[in-house]
């Protein structure tokens, strides 16, 4: 089975081409190289034996789209292409809703044409908006997403469910990741951002490596534990391996379904710092600043329904996540 897999290049992208290379699955990869590097497809055909085949273009060029789906044989898609910094999105809103909105469209209309219905599609968390309770089951209300990226998130649901109610032949499931970290236990593939780093992990190693001088702490004052943001952290190899789940799962049934992938375990800032500091022997330096705008306080995952459905469950704790982290910091 050949499966599609845009943004393959990508931090999540990458991991999830390892899990499908390593179960069987052939992979083709469409990436803008907008922030995937090409080195990943030879560190992916390292770790699995097989190479997967790359297509350099944008999910936006329906050229390119109707090239890739006239010269394989696509029979499903993982969608991860698309921008995801929520505090950038909002000084840049409509490149966001062009590129995940946009994109899923376009990207949409070049399956229909191909009679190709079976899609997974890497959400978010951020489409909760203000959590109404803790933990955060499916049934939760996803209607006030704080920030124009979990808007363009959000937006994309939509349509895939009112495409999948409109021809019950689709297959489509939404992933809503809360938060992503770490790397590839064999150290090859990782998280590697060429700015600043927009998210946790990756600041706190660079910190620690000495690439970055410290980390600002964004809020002490939120009603948590210790005043920091609480957060459910999910290593990257574990959220790959429910995306191979999802698709096979969507192998037997038809419609549209949403799940929630984290470990369901809510870990503060403070928390995580720590636990990377007693793990790796690193000390983190770091300051405390004012709240970033569009954070929430907390925010943790119920995956009971991943579970039960797809029988996927998170297998890292917070220690592998660090160690692994570190591990590729410095190979990287």
């Amino acid at each position: 089975m050949v499966v599609l897999v845009t943004g393959g290049l990508g931090y999540i992208g990458s991991h999830a081409c390892v899990a499908l290379l390593e179960s069987g699955y052939d992979v083709v990869i469409l990436d803008n190289l907008s922030s995937g590097k090409l080195d990943v497809v030879s560190r992916i055909e390292t770790i699995t034996g097989r190479k997967p085949v790359l297509v350099v273009g944008d999910v936006r060029d329906t050229a390119v789209l109707k090239q890739v789906f006239n010269c394989h044989n696509i029979a499903a898609v993982l969608h991860f292409a698309g921008l995801k910094s929520p505090s950038e999105s909002l000084s840049i809103p409509l490149e966001y809703f062009d590129c995940n909105v946009g994109g899923t469209l376009a990207l949409l209309r070049a399956m229909h044409e191909k009679n190709i219905k079976t899609i997974v599609f890497s959400s978010s968390a951020t489409v909760y908006g203000l959590p109404e309770e803790m933990p955060v089951t499916e049934a939760c209300r996803a209607e006030s997403p704080i920030n124009p990226y979990g808007r363009s998130k959000l937006m994309a649901e939509r349509i895939l469910r009112d495409l999948a109610a409109s021809d019950p032949e689709w297959r489509v499931a939404c992933l809503r990741y809360f938060n992503p970290v770490s790397a590839h236990s064999g150290g090859l593939i990782g998280e590697n951002p060429t700015a600043i780093p927009g998210n946790l992990m990756p600041y706190v190693t660079q910190v620690a490596s000495g690439r970055l001088p410290r980390l600002t702490v964004f809020g002490s004052d939120y009603h948590t534990r210790d005043g920091t943001g609480i957060r459910d952290f999910i290593h990257v190899q574990d959220l790959a391996e429910g995306h191979v789940a999802t698709l096979q799962y969507l192998q037997h049934t038809t419609g549209f379904e949403v799940f929630n992938l984290g470990t369901g375990t809510g870990v503060s800032v403070l928390e995580l710092i720590s636990t990377f500091e007693q793990t790796t022997g690193q000390k983190i330096a770091y300051e405390v600043g004012p709240r970033r705008s569009g954070d929430v306080a907390e925010c943790w995952a119920d995956s009971s329904k991943a579970e039960r459905l797809l029988g996927w469950k998170a297998r890292f704790g917070l220690v592998e996540m660090c160690r692994h982290a570190w591990q590729w910091e410095q190979t990287c």
